[in-house]
């Protein structure tokens, strides 16, 4: 009874040299449903979206030769940080009263906004789709690590010849 929609916008600068990228923008929209608290409903957008934006661009997931995960915990692998956040962050909650009998008839803020953060992945991967006139999709998976970001965007330069 708690389903609940968001939508994201992002806009990245990706340096096709180095595989560097900045987050510049980043527009959200949550239905919350009649959200209950809407400071605390909008920090949980805010954190689930650079939860998200770890998970896609940063987390890389390393084993070792016995097949034991070596990135396990934070501590073992690259987090978000403030410099990570836009410059222009912009949060917005969706007012849509949940026609379910839920509690003061909310929806779900916890987890789902997490989700948002798939709009950097794919800004980062439209920019890269450009060094080749966005004939063909670039060869860019999750994690978009900066070391997978210049692979894409040299496999991009060759199919468009630039």
């Amino acid at each position: 009874y708690y389903f609940a929609y968001g939508a994201a916008v992002s806009e990245v600068a990706v340096d096709t040299l180095t595989g560097e990228w900045t987050l510049l923008r980043a527009d959200l929209l949550h239905d919350a449903g009649r959200s209950i608290n809407p400071a605390i409903d909008r920090g949980q957008v805010e954190g689930g979206f650079i939860q998200g934006l770890g998970w896609l661009t940063l987390e890389e997931l390393v084993w070792n030769d016995e097949g034991r995960l070596l990135t396990h915990a934070p501590s073992t692998y690259k987090i978000p940080a403030i410099h990570d956040c836009p410059p222009d962050f912009r949060v917005r909650l969706f007012d849509n009263a949940n026609r379910e009998d839920t509690i003061l008839r909310s929806k779900a803020v916890g987890e789902p906004p997490l989700l948002l953060a798939f709009s950097v992945f794919f800004a980062i991967r439209d920019a890269l789709g450009s060094l080749a006139g966005h004939r063909v999709a670039p060869p860019l998976d999750a994690p978009a690590t900066p070391e997978a970001i210049l692979r894409a965007a040299n496999a991009m330069r060759e199919i468009g010849g630039t």
